[in-house]
């Protein structure tokens, strides 16, 4: 596999992990957390031709029903739209949050019929479970050299608390860093509205299958 088709694959693994928390993992360890998770989904993208072959609604429904609930996506978002986010109304920044997850899915989607053969490795885990916040590292191995994917975590507080990612970095690329930029062009020239309006553009372009 070339290494762009392998990054393309580690980009869709890390993004779909990062959007599947299942409600489950209340006292796992963080790394054994990403563990079970990076087996389980490249498990679940082999055994399914539709998420494979980029489905969006099979895609949409997996993301829905299993993730979702579990995961800080609200933060995730928050984080990428920056300051906006605070000047942004109840009403636009679930939009936000609507249109943003809808990006990330439509992106990670297309790379799916990548997955054959990778395994995920999970780096020595250097932090202690009494941080509240810790970094998890690891590689996506499959043929030619690996890909670097790491994990943002936070525990949440409370009963029943458990870890919760918030952002994933690519070969050194931070996602939330990387969206904050476009989107803050977008919200310092038109405003919120103006950001809903590009990324529903975008999305618009994307489901239609155009460039």
């Amino acid at each position: 596999m070339k290494r762009r088709n392998l990054l393309e694959t580690a980009i869709a693994i890390g993004g779909l992990i990062a959007l599947a928390l299942p409600a489950h993992a209340t006292d796992e360890a963080p790394d054994a957390l990403v563990r079970r998770l990076s087996s389980e989904m490249l498990e679940a993208i082999r055994a399914d031709r539709a998420v494979r072959a980029g489905d969006i609604n099979r895609t949409m429904a997996l993301v829905d029903a299993r993730i979702m609930p579990s995961v800080n996506f609200q933060r995730m978002t928050a984080s990428a739209v920056g300051p906006g986010w605070r000047r942004a109304t109840p009403e636009q920044q679930k939009r936000l949050q609507d249109e943003f997850k809808t990006l990330l899915v439509r992106t990670y989607a297309g790379a799916l019929a990548q997955v054959t053969d990778q395994s995920v490795f999970i780096k020595p885990f250097r932090a202690s479970q009494d941080d509240p916040e810790v970094l998890v590292r690891t590689e996506v191995r499959g043929k030619g050299e690996p890909i670097q994917l790491d994990y943002r975590l936070e525990k949440t507080p409370g009963r029943g608390s458990g870890w919760l990612i918030y952002d994933l970095n690519v070969l050194g690329v931070w996602l939330v860093e990387n969206y904050r930029g476009q989107f803050a062009r977008e919200v310092n020239a038109r405003g919120v509205d103006g950001l809903l309006q590009a990324l529903a553009e975008k999305n618009r372009v994307n489901a239609s299958g155009k460039n």
